[in-house]
């Protein structure tokens, strides 16, 4: 692969991976049918609501959680893509609103550590670890 090929083939890996971040807050706050599209079959998730193992258990945490606010809305920022052949990790910061009830809103903010890996489809996270920063207290006591 010439240096242009490897350029190239580097930048369309972290545009894809990028697209996941993007897609992975859609999936939390929108619409939880694209699974598939973002993680793999086997994909290992620790988070402040617990742990998940595969796409089943994924999505019975997430809805665990999020079924019980009105409305979310996710922002990662500040991404750091390592890419080592057919595996990366995503570092990302993630600023979200949980629309409690009408009256009621509050922030969480996180660290989000990804681990992908490149399949016949394309990139799909394999590993999320989400380390909490600050929670206010309405969502604290929501959890």
């Amino acid at each position: 692969m010439t240096s242009t090929e490897a350029l190239i083939r580097d930048l369309a890996d972290r545009a894809e991976l990028t697209e996941l971040v993007a897609r992975h807050s859609l999936w939390v706050d929108e619409d939880f049918a694209d699974t598939g599209r973002i993680f793999t079959e086997d994909v290992a998730v620790t988070s402040i609501r617990g742990q998940a193992h595969g796409i089943e258990e994924l999505d019975a945490l997430v809805r665990k959680g999020h079924d019980a606010y009105a409305r979310t809305l996710h922002n990662k920022c500040n991404l750091i893509i390592e890419i080592d052949g057919d595996t990366a990790t995503v570092r990302a910061h993630d600023i979200a609103v949980f629309a409690i009830d009408d009256e009621t809103e509050a922030l969480a903010a996180g660290i989000h550590r990804y681990g992908a890996r490149r399949t016949s489809d394309g990139w799909r996270f394999d590993r999320l670890d989400v380390s909490p920063v600050a929670l206010t207290e309405p969502l604290a006591r929501a959890l």
